[in-house]
Parts: C-alpha cells; sequence; structure tokens
C-alpha cells in the first residue's frame, strides 16, 4: 500500500513538474516559425523575435486540442505579430505577452480588466525572469512560483496645477466671490482635505484651511465615489468607465492594491465598527464587501437593480433601484435578506434612524417617512427645494436643498420644521460632509468653487473658503506621518 501511494505522490509530482516546466507546444511553434522568420523559442519558452522583441507565453489553464493554432484576439485588436501588438492569443487559450519598456521597467501590458485567458493564464515555471520584470498586480496570478516583483504601487502624487487639467464647465460657471482663506476653524487646522470634483480626474489634497491644494492625487478617470477609512490611512476610489477599485496609500501617495469588480464600481459606503465597506456596481446588480483589515474583498452579495443612493445603518444597507424606484433593504445579519420598502419617485437620499427611513425625492421635494418593520408610511411633507443630502445630528434631521443652498432643520421627533440655515451664494449645493468627532460639516457646490463650514451645534453658518475647482465631496483625514 505504501508503495502505491508513494508511486501516486512520485506521478503527481512528474505532472506538476511537466506542467511547470512545459514548453511552447508544437503547433504555436509551427505557427510562430512560419510567420516569423528568424523567431527565436528559447528552452525555457521566452520567445525572442529577431528585432529584439521578447514576448512570454502563458499556458492556458486547460489547453484546447487538436486545433490548428490561429490568433483570435490582439491587444491593440485587430494587428498581427509584424506589427507586435501587447498581447496575442491563440484560438487554444495560449497566450503571448510582449515585454514593454515603460519608465524604465520592464512590465506587461496592464488591463483595467484583464481577459479570462490571461488571468487563469501561467507563465512556464522554469522560465528565466527578464532581469527587473515588474507585473500588473491584477494579474499576479499568472506568476505562480516565480520570483517577480509586482507593480500594484503607482506613484500618483502631481503638482498641484495638475488638477485643473480636466477642468471642463457643461455650461458657464457661476461667478464667484473671491474667498480669503484664512486658517479660523481649529478643528480643521491638523486635518487633510481630500476633494474631489466632478472636473477633474484628480483628487486634490488640501492642508487645513489653504486655498491651493498642497499637491493631487492623479486617477486614471474621474472618481465616481471616494472614502477614508477611519485611521485616515487610506483612501478607497471607484471611477468612471473603470472596473477597478483603487487602494491609495495616503502614507506615500500611491496606490498600493487595485482590485477588479468586473463592472464599473459606483458608491462606497464605510461601515467603521465591523471594518467594512460596501461597493456598489449598479450594472451588475452586485454589492460587494470590502474586509479593510487586508484590503480584500470577501462576499458578493447579488441585489435587485441598478443598486444607488446606499445607506448604511447598523444592520441595514438599504439602496434604491434607479430603474424602478423600488427602496431595497439588505439585512446584513439575515443571510442578506432583501426586504422591499415600496416604490418612490426619484430618491436622492436615504437615512435609516430607530427604525424609520426617510426618503428624499429631488423632482418633488418632499420626504417620505416609512416604518421599517410594517413597510407603512408614517407621514410626507414638503421640504427645501431639490434636496440632494440629508443627515441626522443630535434629535435634528438636516436636509440640504441645491436650488436655493439651504439647509431645512427639523425635529427628529415630530418632523417639524426647526429653521433654516442659508449657504451664501447662487451655486448648486451638493454635499454635507462631516468633520470627524466635531460638529461642523463642510457643504460642497457643484457649480462654484467654494465650500460653506457649518456647526450643527448652533445651527449656523461659520464661514466660507474657496477653493480651486467647484468639488462635489470633501473627505477630512488626520494628517498621516509620511512614509519617505
Amino acid at each position: 500500500m505504501g508503495k502505491k501511494i508513494l508511486g501516486l505522490f512520485l506521478g503527481l509530482m512528474l505532472t506538476v513538474t511537466t506542467v511547470f516546466a512545459a514548453k511552447v507546444p508544437a503547433d504555436i511553434q509551427g505557427y510562430l516559425k512560419k510567420n516569423v522568420s528568424g523567431v527565436d523559442i528559447r528552452f525555457d519558452g521566452v520567445i525572442i523575435f529577431p528585432d529584439g522583441t521578447v514576448y512570454l507565453p502563458l499556458f492556458p489553464a486547460s489547453m484546447k486540442k487538436n486545433l490548428e493554432a490561429e490568433i483570435v484576439e490582439t491587444y491593440p485588436a485587430g494587428e498581427t505579430l509584424s506589427n507586435r501588438p501587447d498581447v496575442v492569443i491563440f484560438n487554444n487559450d495560449f497566450v503571448l505577452l510582449k515585454v514593454l519598456h515603460q519608465d524604465g521597467k520592464k512590465t506587461v501590458k496592464k488591463f483595467d480588466k484583464p481577459p479570462v485567458v490571461v488571468k487563469t493564464g501561467i507563465l512556464p515555471q522554469d522560465m528565466l525572469v527578464p532581469s527587473g520584470l515588474i507585473i500588473p498586480e491584477n494579474i499576479k496570478g499568472i506568476i505562480g512560483n516565480l520570483d517577480i516583483a509586482l507593480d500594484p504601487e503607482k506613484d500618483i502624487k502631481v503638482v498641484p496645477d495638475a488638477s485643473l487639467a480636466a477642468k471642463v464647465y457643461d455650461s458657464e460657471p457661476v461667478k464667484e466671490t473671491k474667498y480669503n482663506n484664512k486658517s479660523t476653524v481649529a478643528s480643521i487646522k491638523d486635518k487633510n482635505l481630500y476633494m474631489v470634483s466632478a472636473y477633474s480626474r484628480n483628487i486634490s489634497v488640501v492642508n487645513g484651511e489653504a486655498f491651493k491644494p498642497a499637491y493631487a492625487l492623479s486617477q486614471v478617470a474621474t472618481p465616481m465615489d471616494a472614502q477614508i477609512t477611519s485611521d485616515g490611512k487610506f483612501l478607497i476610489v471607484t471611477a468612471c468607465d473603470s472596473t477597478l477599485l483603487n487602494i491609495i496609500s495616503i502614507a506615500d501617495d500611491r496606490i498600493i492594491k487595485q482590485l477588479d469588480l468586473t463592472a464599473q464600481g459606483g458608491e462606497i459606503v464605510m461601515d467603521n465598527e465591523n471594518n467594512k465597506a460596501y461597493i456598489a456596481t449598479p450594472s451588475a446588480s452586485t454589492i460587494y464587501v470590502l474586509d479593510l483589515s487586508n484590503m480584500s474583498l470577501v462576499q458578493r452579495i447579488k441585489v435587485n437593480g441598478r443598486c444607488e443612493r446606499m445607506t448604511l445603518n447598523g444592520d441595514y444597507l438599504l439602496y434604491v433601484d434607479k430603474l424602478s424606484d423600488n427602496v431595497w433593504s439588505i439585512e446584513l445579519k439575515n443571510e442578506y435578506t432583501l426586504n422591499n420598502l415600496g416604490k418612490f419617485p426619484n430618491i436622492s437620499k436615504i437615512l435609516y434612524n430607530n427604525g424609520v427611513v426617510y426618503l428624499a425625492s429631488r423632482t418633488k421635494s418632499r420626504i417620505a417617512v416609512v416604518n421599517y418593520k410594517n413597510k407603512q408610511l408614517l407621514t410626507e411633507f414638503d421640504t427645501v427645494e431639490k434636496p440632494v443630502d440629508m443627515l441626522i445630528y443630535n434629535d435634528s434631521l438636516y436636509v440640504l436643498g441645491a436650488n436655493f443652498n439651504q439647509i431645512q432643520v427639523l425635529n427628529v421627533a415630530d418632523n417639524e420644521p426647526a429653521g433654516t440655515i442659508d449657504i451664501e451664494g447662487d451655486g448648486f449645493a451638493t454635499k454635507m460632509c462631516p468633520v470627524p468627532d466635531t460638529s461642523l460639516i463642510l457643504v460642497t457646490d457643484t457649480k462654484v468653487g467654494r465650500y460653506t463650514i457649518v456647526d450643527l451645534e448652533k445651527n449656523k453658518v461659520i464661514k466660507t473658503n474657496g477653493t480651486e475647482l467647484p468639488v462635489t465631496s470633501i473627505l477630512v483625514g488626520k494628517k498621516v506621518v509620511k512614509i519617505n
């Protein structure tokens, strides 16, 4: 019996070794030699063209057999071998990755969404690795046991003026007051403000109440959403037309990890109590759970419809389906059970508080109040025009109206108005951004380069500061010691 087990073990070892030390299949070798005069197929599988172009072979998880080798896809698309494409995919799922020279480094093509045959392929495990080769983080599975550096860390720190590079207005911006940003608010003085703008693909980093950013964090596309971890050490960012979730280390201003959501990412909701984040991918009707302790995706929640306007309160994650206007609740501690709260038009914000759900309708300028347990409508009332944001502080509900830049204050107990806070100017207010561990919020404006500091304890405007660009969101974080 022992000999049989040993024989089986040695057989398995031989099979694994054969796979890991596999050479380029004969049909691929024949195709290359027929189409590229003087091609060198090295003993370890590396392919070198006469002009010095180097390709790394990726063996598929399962090789399709009895096929006459032919190219089915290239990147860029439609290229032939004579054009030396970055990636070549054959009909048997065998792949060639061109070694690229970028910024003094050797690497391979970086995909926002790598093809399955690339992600699941593997390099020959006896390959002589080109000196200094770096592999993108999101295809790290191709490395196997080879000693190859990963390249998740992208230096994204740019000079402040670069934050204006993508400045494009759909219409003329509102003529604005020139603000003299003097540091007068003590609780903001030692903070960094991370400003997200619809007019730039960069995230501006502002020290305290300064007008100009100290620098900017460059992104490949305009951010869809950005959130900061409770310890102030990381930014989590989704972007337009990208499936990647960027994890940015604030200590060294680098992207340290990128996670492929397979569909464009949307809103991000932080669950600091449980050290998690929830990331929506509306087009895929999916919400991902991100474990903030190791920045890995640990759960994928399939939901109904295009999930937007997410909000989290304790055990409930609520959202609206953009297509049907149905409001749904996910019971996180009840096997992600979905509950329908009803249909409400053009929801711009959802809040949950003590068994009651507040639903703001931007087009109707009304708020519906729903009993969560029995899903019954308790009341509905008019509010400020174009409500775009809500929050609860102490025993008051604050509703931000964009049309006239007002914050309506209501008593939570009876939903009766308790006052109005007027925001300066003729812009279009977008969001109330809390300053952690204070009673302050920063109210952003999508048309005017400014933000307003409001004290919710006193229900009054403290001051207004200017910004280089109109901003849609501000994340307030502690100043983190930088890594040299």
